[in-house]
């Protein structure tokens, strides 16, 4: 059984561009150098970019070719995934010390749930502190913590510079209540430092944010800012209605958001222990269908796993090790829970497909993540199944019907029933009523 742990305070700790961090703090010549990672998908693209290479106008996404035009100086580093990873796990783990509950968002941003710590360390600020001391590592103890004048934190007599090192000198952290508003304050947070936003204060900050803040695709910016909003506030003196007659639910959600109603918990799990099951080649492999050989018979194995029985894989990775220290990983959330190795290995192979290691693998790994109860094989309550899939449908439908009246101001669905089917006249076979779901 998993345990789910939920906050409703949270506290967001994101370093912004983890990746590029870790290699400088690896290579230190990286730090007055322009340098851009190439992207783990396409290695004829940049990822991310140094904020020297940023003045010269590249931006993550472009060629390389593009990137060198606009700084020839550019230094085109590889990405190694795996170092990434392991990196943000030491985080994840340092942050589990001060509260149990944890989600991670993206590599590199995480949420703590920050409830009832506060009788633990005290006010908002001792438990950023105490969160910032753990990241770091090299903190003062959290009973002696107190934020900096400027927003970060110090240990006896040091400047803040010589507390923090490598990755947890860029870290921010934000605090509010749910995890819209406590990355809105880590976004506004300056290196080092961090921004509390109370209860009282939480409609006033959120308002005078900019409208890119929210969680948008390109097209909907795009149409937000032609119609002038530019900031939250600007989103909200809008009428809810108004902005879901034009974006639909997903406008619901975002006017929410941008007016502090939607305050979204930390939800944090007990997750099973990972199963991997690795290989070392004896000599390094470059040949793809040796890559795909081992990559399925990985899979077996680590299916035969005994913590594995009674669990379907949700989330499967491969990584590998790659000749010179470089690393390649790749990973896949399946959307049918899976026991079968097909299924979970036909992903895996078009990753390895579209975006193959840049060398030669020493070592390849399969790792299941996370896992879902029950599993496929056994199909003991179909029709329960059966039964929770067409609820599921109605629920769907209804939702559906419920958005078409809002946007259009009147239902536009009906029912299509007989009254006199043998009639010859077809307008008196038929008629419509209002849909109900």
């Amino acid at each position: 059984m998993i345990r789910v742990l939920q906050s409703d305070f949270a506290c967001c700790v994101w370093v912004s561009f983890f990746p590029l961090r870790c290699e400088t703090v690896r290579r230190p010549e990286f730090a007055s150098r322009p340098v851009a990672l190439l992207s783990p998908e396409d290695t004829k693209r940049v990822w991310q970019v140094s904020p020297i290479v940023r003045r010269h106008g590249v931006k993550p996404g472009m060629t390389v070719s593009q990137a060198i035009g606009l700084c020839p100086t550019l230094t085109l580093c590889e990405p190694d995934p795996v170092h990434y990873d392991e990196q943000f796990a030491r985080l994840l783990l340092a942050l589990s010390r001060v509260s149990p509950v944890i989600e991670p968002a993206e590599v590199g941003r995480v949420f703590v749930g920050v409830d009832g710590l506060e009788g633990l360390y005290g006010p908002p600020e001792r438990v950023t502190a105490a969160i910032a001391a753990a990241a770091a590592g090299d903190l003062v103890p959290v009973s002696t913590a107190a934020p900096a004048a400027g927003g970060g934190w110090e240990r006896g007599g040091c400047r803040p510079e010589e507390v923090w090192s490598g990755v947890a000198a860029a870290m921010r952290l934000g605090w509010g209540r749910g995890k819209f508003v406590s990355w809105v304050a880590a976004t506004r947070a300056q290196p080092g430092g961090v921004v509390i936003v109370t209860d009282a204060e939480r409609v006033v900050f959120l308002a005078g944010q900019p409208i890119a803040v929210l969680p948008l695709d390109p097209d909907t910016h795009r149409r937000l800012w032609q119609l002038g909003l530019k900031t939250l506030g600007d989103l909200v003196a809008l009428p809810e209605s108004a902005v879901v007659s034009q974006f639909g639910s997903p406008g619901r959600t975002l006017w929410r958001l941008a007016a502090g109603v939607l305050n979204e918990p930390v939800i944090g799990r007990e997750k099973p222990e990972p199963i991997v099951a690795a290989v070392d080649f004896p000599a390094p492999v470059a040949d793809r269908a040796m890559l795909v050989h081992a990559l399925e018979k990985l899979i077996e194995r680590a299916l035969k796993h005994p913590r594995r029985s009674g669990f379907r894989v949700h989330v499967a990775r491969a990584r590998a090790a790659l000749e010179q220290g470089a690393s390649w990983m790749t990973e896949v959330t399946l959307k049918d829970p899976s026991a079968d190795r097909d299924r979970i290995a036909a992903p895996l192979k078009v990753r390895l497909e579209q975006a193959p290691p840049t060398g030669a693998a020493e070592q390849l790994a399969v790792e299941f993540t996370a896992f879902a109860p029950g599993t496929t094989e056994l199909q003991l309550f179909a029709q329960d199944a059966q039964a929770a899939a067409r609820a599921g449908r109605r629920r769907a439908l209804r939702a559906a019907v419920e958005e078409i009246k809002t946007r259009l101001k009147r239902p536009l669905l009906h029912h299509v029933i007989e009254v006199q089917p043998w009639s010859r006249i077809p307008e008196r076979r038929y008629a419509l009523i209002d849909f109900e779901a």
